[in-house]
């Protein structure tokens, strides 16, 4: 088997087997691209399936020392290990090279967070006297109010959201699909963008919920523009993103003493572990929380009371 064969059976495994999403695909592929490039530029392996572990350990340590990030590393090891997995299922080898390959240690990396004055300074930073602004403002309460990735808001159908049950149906990674509440501040605002959406000239994709001026569906590029002018204009300084809405939707909502199960399950996350994240974003919220409900939270220690309390 050759290296583009393999590529080739790859990408349709994850695409017809996985169902994965595209971009998920290209992630994977490119990480199958790196190795195969670090193969031929070193003259070493024609053959996939003849890869050792040596060889594979010795591409991470080369790209260690292109200084590549530990997260970078990482990645790239786990779209290796899921190459070598597909061969396996395949039966095209029979031992894993990858087995005993080491992903470097991680530290926990937050992601970054709004608080609801941020949140609510970004909104109010929209335009409404500009024919795209009643859409970005629907936009953002949508993202914030029910937690999306930008691949599921910029793929929202008119049709999936269900105004009597307060719920819409959110089509996820593997396009798997669930049921999260919207909130009444989303519905409103989706229903000032509708009434302005009927004035577009052309539209191209009519069950589409946010359109571009051209009558198609937002990019993922476009709506990242857009947040990222808002923050300007509301004179937020953190690096933000859309993902930044889903990150703040969690965190509010663990913060204000919400299930985790719940929270997962509105996020989408496979694996609670995913979830728990956000129990470690707010640490004055845990220390504040200490302070008012453990009963000899007075002892903890302050930096402005080095005073114990005892006499010599």
């Amino acid at each position: 088997m050759t290296w583009k064969e393999a590529q080739i059976s790859f990408g349709n495994y994850l695409r017809i087997d996985k169902s994965l999403s595209l971009n998920s695909v290209d992630a994977y592929l490119n990480d199958l691209s790196k190795l195969r490039t670090y193969f031929e530029v070193e003259n070493r392996v024609d053959d996939p399936c003849q890869t050792t572990y040596s060889d594979l350990s010795d591409f991470i340590a080369h790209h260690s020392q292109e200084g590549e990030s530990a997260r970078t590393q990482a990645r790239m090891i786990s779209g290796i290990r899921a190459f070598y997995k597909f061969l396996l299922i395949e039966g095209v080898i029979t031992e894993n090279p990858v087995t005993l390959l080491e992903s470097p240690k991680l530290g926990l990396k937050l992601p970054e967070v709004l608080s609801p004055d941020e949140i609510k300074n970004l909104i109010e930073a929209v335009d409404l006297s500009k024919p795209e602004g009643h859409r970005n403002k629907a936009m953002i309460e949508t993202m914030y109010g029910c937690g999306l990735r930008v691949s599921e808001l910029v793929n929202m159908k008119l049709t999936d959201i269900h105004y009597s049950e307060g719920f819409v149906i959110v089509t996820g990674k593997g396009n798997k699909q669930r049921l999260v509440p919207i909130g009444s501040m989303a519905v409103r605002e989706i229903g000032y963008y509708l009434e302005k959406r009927k004035l577009l000239p052309v539209i191209t994709e009519q069950n589409i919920m946010f359109l571009n001026r051209r009558g198609k569906r937002l990019t993922r590029v476009m709506v990242f523009r857009i947040i990222k002018d808002l923050a300007v204009k509301a004179g937020i300084r953190k690096k933000i993103s859309p993902h930044t809405f889903r990150h703040s939707f969690a965190t509010h909502l663990v913060e204000g003493g919400a299930d985790l199960r719940a929270v997962q399950e509105m996020l989408g996350h496979e694996s609670i572990t995913t979830t728990e994240i956000y129990t470690h974003i707010d640490r004055s919220y845990l220390l504040d929380t200490l302070i008012m409900y453990h009963p000899r939270s007075h002892m903890i220690y302050s930096p402005e009371k080095k005073d114990d309390g005892r006499t010599d």
